[in-house]
This record gives C-alpha cells, sequence and structure tokens, in this order.
C-alpha cells in the first residue's frame, strides 16, 4: 500500500478517533501552539463515558476543557510544565505537577515510567514521501509517539513545515484527523523601561561569536533589541520567539561561528506571531529537534561562548533561584532553565544569566529576599548559579561564599530595599 492511500484508510472523525481512547489510559498531548484542539474537545464530550484517563503535557494555552470543573474522576492532568489552562486545577489538588528538566521529559516515556497508550498531536500535511513535520513543537512529542500504542494527529493546513529532526510518518499512525485551524499566537507587550535597562545590561555579557538562548518576554526582547552590529552571533534555544526572529532578520544572528550545527537556529519549540510561523515555514535556516538534544546540558556545552538567559520569581541572599511557584502555589514548571543554566556553565567561555526587575507588585517588594517565600521550591541551586543580573547591575556569584553572595546581590537589588537587605543579611550572620 501507498502510503497515500494508507493515509485516506485512515481519515476519520475526532468523535471517531478519540474512541481509541479507554478508561484508565494513559494519553500525552501537545502543548504551546500544537494543541490538537479539535480532538481535546472531542476527548472531553466523552466525559460521561470514561473515568480514569491521565493526561500529561507541557504547557496549555487558552482554556483546556479536561482540567475545568467537574472532570473529577474522569481525567486527571499529570502536567510537566503548569501553565494558565491547568494552574487552578493543580493548586486545587484536582490535577498533579510533576517537577522534572525539561531535556528529561521524553525519558519518562521511553523508559516506560509513564506507559502511554495513546499520543495526540498536530502535524502539518504530508510532504511527497508521506512525512508530517511537528512543526512549532518538537519537544517531547517525537518520544512520545515512538513510545505510544496509538498515535492520533490533527493534521492541519496552517502548521508550518519545520526542517530538522520533527517529522513524523503516515505509517507510524492510527487515526488521521483534518481539522485546519489558526494557531495559538502569543504577543509580548513592548519591553519596559526597567527591562529594556537589564537588556542593556546582559548585552555586556555577549561577545561576537557568542551563541544565546532566552525565551519570549520582556528581557529578552530587549536583549535582541539590544544587540547591533556585525557579531555573529548563533541561536540554539528550547524556544524561538519573535525577538529571535527580528535579530535574525536584521542580519545580527548568523550561525557562521558556531561550534554545533554551525550556521543553523537549532530550537524545540516556536511560539510567537503568525509571521514568526510564516517565517520558520520550510526555512533551512531553522532546524527543530527533540528537546533530550536541545536541552541536553552536555549538548549545550558544546557551543562555545554559550549564553544562557533566564528569568526567576525570587532568588534570595545566598543565590538559591525559585522559578516555578509563588510560595507553595505553583505558577509554572522546571523548563529549561536549569538545562541551559549548566550547559552555558560547561561550555568554553559560556555565561549562565539569572535576569529579573528588582521589584514586584509596582515596587512594593523585593526580587531579591532575605529568604524564599515559605514553601518555594528550589529550581536553580545556589551552586549552580553564575550570573544574576538586574536594571542596577551584574552580580557574579561563581566563586564567591555566602557573605560576598549576599554583597553582590544587594548591589545589584533596588535601593530602596537595600537597607532592609543588609539588616537581614546581618542577622543570618553573613554580616557582623
Amino acid at each position: 500500500m501507498s502510503w497515500l492511500d494508507d493515509y485516506k484508510t485512515k481519515l476519520t472523525t475526532a468523535d471517531e478517533a478519540v474512541r481509541m481512547i479507554e478508561s484508565g489510559h494513559k494519553v500525552y498531548y501537545g502543548g504551546n501552539a500544537a494543541i490538537p484542539r479539535v480532538l481535546v474537545e472531542a476527548l472531553a464530550r466523552r466525559k460521561d463515558e470514561l473515568t480514569d484517563v491521565q493526561l500529561s503535557h507541557v504547557l496549555l494555552l487558552g482554556e483546556d476543557p479536561l482540567s475545568a470543573e467537574g472532570m473529577d474522576g474522569h481525567f486527571r492532568h499529570n502536567s510537566l510544565f503548569v501553565g494558565p489552562a491547568d494552574r487552578k486545577a493543580v493548586n486545587d489538588g484536582r490535577a498533579d505537577y510533576m517537577p522534572i528538566f525539561l531535556h528529561q521529559i521524553p525519558r519518562i516515556f521511553s523508559e516506560g515510567i509513564i506507559p502511554l497508550d495513546v499520543a495526540m498531536v498536530m502535524v502539518s500535511p504530508p510532504d511527497d514521501h508521506g512525512f508530517m513535520s511537528l512543526g512549532v513543537e518538537v519537544l517531547a512529542s517525537k518520544t512520545a509517539c515512538k513510545h505510544a500504542k496509538k498515535v492520533i494527529v490533527q493534521v492541519n493546513e496552517r502548521m508550518p513545515r519545520v526542517l530538522g529532526d520533527s517529522f513524523i510518518h503516515v505509517n507510524r499512525v492510527a487515526a488521521i484527523v483534518e481539522h485546519d485551524s489558526q494557531l495559538p499566537t502569543l504577543i509580548a507587550p513592548p519591553p519596559s523601561d526597567v527591562e529594556l535597562a537589564i537588556g542593556r545590561q546582559i548585552v555586556k555579557l555577549i561577545k561576537p561569536g557568542s551563541t544565546i538562548q532566552m525565551g519570549i518576554g520582556g528581557i529578552p526582547d530587549a536583549v535582541y533589541a539590544s544587540i547591533d552590529g556585525d557579531l555573529d552571533l548563533g541561536i540554539h534555544t528550547e524556544m524561538l520567539s519573535d525577538g529571535a526572529m527580528r535579530a535574525i532578520e536584521r542580519g545580527v544572528v548568523t550561525g557562521n561561528m558556531k561550534t554545533i550545527h554551525p550556521g543553523k537556529v537549532v530550537v524545540t519549540f516556536c511560539l510567537g506571531s503568525d509571521q514568526l510561523y510564516d517565517f520558520i515555514h520550510n526555512n533551512p535556516l531553522i532546524e527543530a529537534h527533540p528537546v533530550e538534544h536541545v536541552n541536553d546540558p552536555f549538548v549545550v556545552s558544546q557551543n562555545d561562548n554559550m549564553i544562557g538567559v533566564n528569568s526567576a520569581i525570587e532568588i534570595d541572599l545566598t543565590g538559591q533561584v525559585c522559578s516555578d511557584s509563588i510560595g507553595s502555589y505553583i505558577y509554572s514548571g522546571f523548563g529549561g532553565q536549569v538545562d541551559f543554566i549548566r550547559g552555558a556553565a560547561r561550555a568554553k567561555g559560556g555565561k549562565p544569566i539569572i535576569a529579573i526587575p528588582s521589584t514586584a507588585q509596582g515596587g512594593k517588594t523585593s526580587r531579591i529576599a532575605p529568604f524564599l517565600k515559605e514553601g518555594a521550591g528550589v529550581v536553580t541551586s545556589r551552586a549552580d548559579v553564575h550570573y544574576v543580573v538586574t536594571e542596577y547591575g551584574i552580580a557574579n556569584l561563581f566563586g564567591k561564599n555566602l557573605r560576598e553572595r549576599a554583597e553582590a546581590l544587594i548591589g545589584i537589588a533596588h535601593p530602596d530595599f537595600r537597607g532592609e537587605l543588609e539588616r537581614a543579611a546581618k542577622d543570618r550572620r553573613l554580616f557582623v
């Protein structure tokens, strides 16, 4: 049978496709801008027929019907990265959160820690050889599809065909649902004055030929906007954003001096505007790879002069970084922060950076705190932290003892809180 005949025999409706899912099954489905929403909605309609279905995924954008109230006993999320769609369910105890480094997520499927019955993903239409691209999110989807007993795909004409190790063949899937829909977009507002100031500080640490990793938001966009000149920068990053696209279009990013994947922008997922999705479609500059490759600290470290920029919710005076919770309230997840912090730290000439505004809540609280809040999780340990950047400067904590760390961090804290932090440091006997 040709792949085209195979494709036609597997065509079905969303409601029919999700009938492959049974009570007690373990299901993985794509996240970010690659949520197979027509399949998710069809599965939600089967609520009264199913019990104890476990759902694993990364960040979900928009509303998720499977985590709505009333789904208890039918579906339960096992979230690998918490977002707005499932945050309330997780903190209400109706869903679960698994702390895990992003590059290790595929292992839970490949090693059978979570034996997958079904994987549901969104893909591009097949090419002339029957291969469908996972498009804007490879991440753990390729591994999930490889190890799931059955794979259901939503074929979306609007899904860009992204090159790299990002394809699944028609013969691997059990059911195909054709449904075209606009991909979710995420547009960051223009950087604030504080974010622009942080961006200018970070640019001081970037030398020509560096390879950079950043995400989405005001600080990454401020960094990309502040970079100028013939720097021959490379990108090896978990997420590709509009800010990165604009830097590429300005000629700031060439990849010519990269020591691994030279000449290529390496990503594991993309999230941004429709213009970004058009930009990555069939673009030979862009290579999407599974997260176990992109985020592996050993792979990251093979990029000389690797710059990893990540954010945090708060950091204490000894350098402990909380990024996934506000106190005990689970807010997000480990993501790739530690992957790139450790990879950049190990790279020749690498610089791992935690970048944060000095204050939160409209200036009412300091993000540099005497202690992390009660119940807060340490995502990046004090031994992993090197550079911390605020709008007030750069503190390099590597090789510094607790007293020196406290002094350096107080020096880049907001001036309104420095006296309070100094007193707290003395109370902790960090100062005498």
